[in-house]
Formats: C-alpha cells, structure tokens, sequence
C-alpha cells in the first residue's frame, strides 16, 4: 500500500484501537509528545511536521472524559498552528452526546457546546460512531461521518451460527426500539421492547414485555452500558417471561460504577461491546466480548482521503439487504 500523504496522530484515549487502525492503513501513527504536569496541565508537542498535511486525530471522549476531550482540542491548536491543510477528528466514543436537549429548564445541551468548540477551533471533519442520538450530527456545520458498529456486532451472531427461529431482539426501553428493530432485521429475528415505565426508583421501576420471548434466545441491544441498570433490570424481565439464554449487546462500553459487578452476577451469558472505549482489566470479566471496529474506521479514512463515498461501510456484509 502506498503510504498516504494525510498525518495519523493518537492522543492515548484508545491506543490498541489506534494502533489497529494504523495498522490496517499501511501506515504508522505519527510521533506527538503529550505530557501531564504536576498539576494536571497538559502539554502537547507534534514531532513531525504537518505543514500542508491532512490531519487525522484519534481520540474518544471517554474516561477520564474531560481530560481526553481537552488533549483532543489541545492538539487541535498545535496543529492550526503548525499550518496543517485539513484537521480531521476520529472520535470512536463521543462523549456528552446524551446531553442533547433540555429536558428540564436551565439545562444546558454539552453536545452542542461540543460541536461548536470544535468548529471553533478549525476541525473540518468529524469522523465519529454510534452516536446517543442521531440529531447530533445536527449540531455541527461540517461533515459529520456517523458510523455503526452493527455491522460488525451482528457478524458474531453469524460466525458463530446463533441464529434462528427462536432468536428475538429486545429493546431494553422505548429510546431503543429503532436499534432493536434494525439488529432484528439483520439477523432475521423477531424483535420485542421492554415496557420500563419511569419511576422514582430505577431499580423498583415496574416493567413489562411487548413481544414474544417465551421460550427464545434474547438479544438486549443499547448504544451504551453505563452503569449496567438498565441491561441487568431488562434481563430480569426476560428471565421471568421465560427466556433461555441473553446476550447483551452494546457498541460503547463505558462501565462505570458497579457495573461490572452487575453484569457478571447477572442472568446475562455474554456480554458484546465494540473496542470504541478502551476496557482496563479491572474492569474485564468472563462473560465479555469486546469486538473491533478498527476496519469500519480505517475504511472510513481511506475513503475520505480518497474522496470516495463511505456508504458501503455502513451495510453488512452478511445481509446486503437492510439497510441499518
């Protein structure tokens, strides 16, 4: 492969996947100095010119997530700076995305103060996956690329031949019946959603089940396991109504608090997530598939430094035939 002529940098939040993505391109990540001083003040210095270059900067909006986001604009300004062509970001988890409105009065919406500090400072694409809320891309006045992992995420279902007429896809709320829907078709399952009315309480909030699981395979499919409440809450559910085996299915593993811990004493068989956040191995356990999406992004790049349409990136190959 030719080397290309655009700058791939990483900023720490995900190296394997940054390496991965390298990788796949044929190229190597170029030299950056990031430091941290005693006070937390961060320092960036790029060690390859940029003058002229296409830039490319992975960095998720992950844990710590204000200290990867303020790398990531750092790094934005030394390479406005340095005279880079083009400034292109690649942010696998894009944090604040769920801050997307207001639900309440004198909220702010951080997914739009987000997209705005980065068009401030110059980027001039966002290359990004699975976000919260489709409208997020709204948010912004340059190219957004919004990418799936569902593609890559249902292959597991193929390779490892678990499909079947006895397979349902389940929304564990009504925000995810749209995801739920599209995995549904992909794998040709029948899809159902669990009916969690909103309560004080989430862990005694009553639920039910609109669908048929009795007797099936569950796949409960979020955008993101946070805590794990709502994946532990929806397996209870489906254990109840008779359920005899549940996979968990996430692109964002973010696993914060305990939710490593509910999810493994959960009635949950495995638990799938893309490699979008980078899992410690403090917070590994058994029952957990991290799948990777290094193609999708890698492809992503090609094309666009290529000035080629992405559009085929965003079908599976195991099924043509939907379009997610």
């Amino acid at each position: 492969m030719t080397t290309p002529e655009y700058r791939l940098f990483s900023l720490g939040s995900n190296p394997k996947l940054a390496d991965e993505i390298a990788n796949i391109l044929g190229t190597n990540l170029s030299d950056i100095d990031v430091r941290q001083f005693a006070d937390d003040e961060i320092y960036e210095r790029i060690e390859q010119t940029v003058r002229g270059r296409d830039v490319y900067v992975i960095q998720g909006i992950s844990d710590p997530v204000n200290d990867n986001f303020m790398k990531l604009m750092i790094f934005i300004d030394a390479a406005r700076r340095a005279s880079a062509k083009t400034i292109n970001v690649v942010i696998p988890y894009f944090g604040y995305a769920r801050s997307d409105r207001k639900a309440r009065s004198r909220e702010p919406i951080a997914a739009r103060l987000i997209a705005n500090m980065l068009e401030s400072q110059g980027v001039k694409r966002v290359i990004t996956m699975d976000l919260h809320a489709d409208q997020v891309q709204g948010f912004f006045d340059i190219p957004v690329d919004h990418l799936i992992s569902m593609p890559t995420l249902g292959h597991y279902f193929y390779e490892n031949d678990l499909l079947g007429s006895d397979l349902v896809v389940v929304a564990p709320d009504h925000a995810s019946v749209g995801r739920a829907r599209k995995f549904a078709k992909l794998l040709h399952a029948e899809w159902a959603v669990i009916d969690r009315r909103v309560g004080e309480d989430l862990q005694t909030a009553p639920f039910g089940i609109t669908g048929n699981v009795q007797g099936k395979r569950a796949i409960l499919i979020d955008d993101i396991i946070d805590t794990g409440t709502s994946m532990t809450l929806a397996s209870e559910a489906l254990t109840a109504a008779g359920v005899t085996d549940i996979y968990a299915v996430a692109p964002h593993a973010v696993l914060s608090e305990q939710a490593v811990d509910k999810l493994a004493k959960s009635a949950i068989s495995k638990t799938l997530v893309a490699n979008t956040i980078e899992v410690p191995d403090n917070k590994r356990f058994d029952k957990l598939v991290q799948l990777s999406v290094a193609a999708t992004f890698a492809e992503a790049i090609r094309r666009v430094d290529a000035c080629e349409s992405i559009e085929d990136i965003m079908r599976s190959p195991d099924n043509l035939d939907v379009k997610l």
